[in-house]
């Protein structure tokens, strides 16, 4: 199979063009490293109480990397996420049969490269801890020492107390995963069927350029996912809001576990709160922009829908009648339920 994506100059593209982390000595780089994995060591029994979810024994711990190493390890991990899709799209249509030259498919993968590296490079500044899913290795959980250093400059709150807020929040992502496996396996092989239903066939790329052209305008509007509103037909998009029902499920449960967690174990738990809200809020135009076409202003949401969810559900049958949404894929909320707590109660529970 040709490469589609040079994954290679992907990972070159986005190490040369993320911004510098904030100045620090290397003395204080390793005092903040070692922080942040004790943060995250100490987040492992109040997040399994609260959660009432338990890693299995061995189960790797929490790394923390720098910038460019999340840029690398990110960009293996779509490429193990893409590159099945990608073949299942050729085996479907037949395209090897009529592949472009070799000359043609390497620069059209430098091309796609170099923009996957300009998306990492954008994401790698932003992204304080992340999942890592890895698709074709071993899943762990990443904190970026630079940007939480950041951050905790940017809103002038206790580093301890920020370091250990951003560490329950991820530990919660780590043992949803680690204490549910078919999870893992099954975002993964959403994400990978969504890839190759969203792929256009070759036919009807002129047709879908037109379109896109002319409704770009709406990728801007406030409320809208971005770009994907303008690539994605009515049944694709609601293939695509089964997918966003599960991550927003995901992220609310971490926000709702990191809110219940911080008053007994972060005493300035209230003030990082209404200072990262506002931060949210108060973003450069240029940022708002990129945002809100990648469709990231969507993802904020998921923290809002999805808390509320969570919230609702256990409010209405309690932790443990809430964890019953960890059974099998089909006790994971519908899109309809996200905004519906007692639609997903009544369906699983009767």
């Amino acid at each position: 199979m040709p490469a589609h994506v040079d994954w290679d100059f992907a990972i070159t593209t986005g190490r040369t063009l993320v911004p510098p982390g904030p100045s620090i000595t290397v003395e204080e780089a390793a005092a903040e490293v070692a922080a942040i994995r004790e943060a995250a060591r100490t987040a492992y029994a109040p997040v399994a109480e609260t959660s009432r979810l338990h890693t299995p024994p061995g189960a790797p711990e929490a790394i923390v990397v720098d910038r460019p190493t999340w840029i690398a390890t990110n960009a293996q991990s779509m490429k193990a996420l893409l590159d099945p899709a990608i073949e299942a799209m050729q085996t479907r249509r037949g395209e090897a049969a009529h592949a472009p030259s070799a000359f043609v498919t390497a620069i059209g993968a430098k091309v796609t490269g170099a923009e996957a590296g300009g998306l990492l490079a954008f994401m790698a500044s932003k992204v304080l801890g992340q999942y890592d899913l890895a698709p074709q290795g071993t899943p762990a959980l990443m904190l970026v020492a630079p940007n939480i250093v950041q951050v905790t400059r940017e809103l002038e709150v206790d580093p301890a107390d920020f370091r250990t807020w951003v560490c329950m929040h991820e530990e919660t992502h780590r043992v949803q995963f680690t204490a549910v496996p078919w999870l893992r396996d099954h975002l993964i092989g959403s994400a990978r069927d969504l890839v190759v239903d969203l792929a256009p066939d070759p036919d009807d790329l002129q047709e879908l350029a037109r379109s896109v052209a002319a409704r770009l305008p709406e990728a801007f509007r406030e409320g809208g996912t971005g770009l994907a509103d303008l690539f994605t037909t009515p049944e694709q998009r609601r293939q695509l809001a089964r997918l966003t029902a599960v991550m927003s499920l995901l992220e609310g449960h971490a926000d709702v576990v990191m809110d219940d967690v911080g008053p007994r174990h972060i005493p300035t738990v209230a003030e990082i709160r209404a200072k990262f809200t506002e931060r949210r809020q108060g973003l450069g135009a240029v940022d708002r922009m990129l945002r809100r076409l990648l469709g990231l202003e969507a993802k904020m949401r998921q923290y809002r829908d999805g808390a509320v969810f969570v919230r609702g559900v256990q409010d209405a049958v309690g932790v443990d009648g809430f964890n019953a949404v960890w059974t099998s894929a089909e006790t994971l909320p519908l899109p309809e339920e996200i905004t519906d707590p007692q639609a997903w109660v009544r369906r699983v529970h009767g």
